[in-house]
């Protein structure tokens, strides 16, 4: 069994992802920017889930976390890059302020780096480490249309990219990015064609299942899409 560690993980699909990777037999942790909301999370979650506090956006939590994951649990066998913001919504680009997408791309895209930096050396004791990075359709270049939430795609495309590049440089890790479709989440809305439990299942193995040798790919439901 694996232990996985889900930034952002107190709600929304990382919430779903870790209650079905405890029902799988795994050990989850479950961070988020607040203190108090993963560990009301990881109460709900059982034994196995792990409470520790980690602000993507903040070096120094991301090493305070590592230290606290360390002696917690050891060791990891996954990283999933799932917190995110989302800030623009319905405003045009042009209309945005700048610093929107500066704030967006510190947290969705500079943030996912900053977790793998910081828990590369936990990552490093696995036989076969992961890293999930949960990005969107929005960030689609196939297919796309645009117009919706400009800073948000924007940063799901850089964290596409990222994904990419980290799997150039951890070539002994399998390194992806995954679609978890329009789900009903707070960010996604109530709307939503898809359930968080949907959304998370590829979302989960790609942290535990899927072939590792397949890395550098961008997936949804199980499946390879176009970048």
């Amino acid at each position: 069994m694996s232990t996985i560690l889900i930034t952002g993980a107190y709600r929304g699909l990382g919430f779903a992802a870790a209650k079905q990777l405890l029902r799988d037999g795994h050990t989850v942790v479950v961070t988020a920017r607040e203190l108090s909301k993963a560990e009301r999370a990881a109460a709900e979650l059982g034994a196995r889930a792990h409470a520790v506090h980690l602000d993507v956006s903040d070096a120094v939590s991301v090493g305070v976390a590592a230290q606290e994951v360390a002696r917690s649990v050891g060791s990891l066998d996954a990283l999933i890059n799932n917190a995110a913001v989302l800030l623009d919504g319905q405003t045009p680009l042009l209309e945005l302020d700048p610093d929107v997408l500066r704030q967006t791309l510190d947290t969705n895209v500079v943030g996912a780096l900053r977790a793998v930096q910081g828990l590369l050396p936990l990552l490093r004791k696995s036989k076969q480490p992961r890293i999930v990075n949960v990005s969107s359709g929005g960030g689609q270049f196939e297919g796309n249309s645009g117009g919706w939430a400009p800073t948000y795609c924007t940063s799901k495309s850089a964290l596409n990219m990222l994904t990419v590049q980290l799997a150039t440089a951890l070539p002994d890790f399998c390194v992806n990015a995954v679609c978890p479709g329009w789900c009903r989440t707070e960010m996604g809305g109530a709307a939503a064609d898809r359930s968080p439990e949907e959304g998370a299942d590829t979302i989960a193995w790609l942290a535990t299942e899927s072939p590792f040798s397949d890395s550098g790919g961008f997936y949804r439901d199980r499946a390879r899409i176009a970048w």
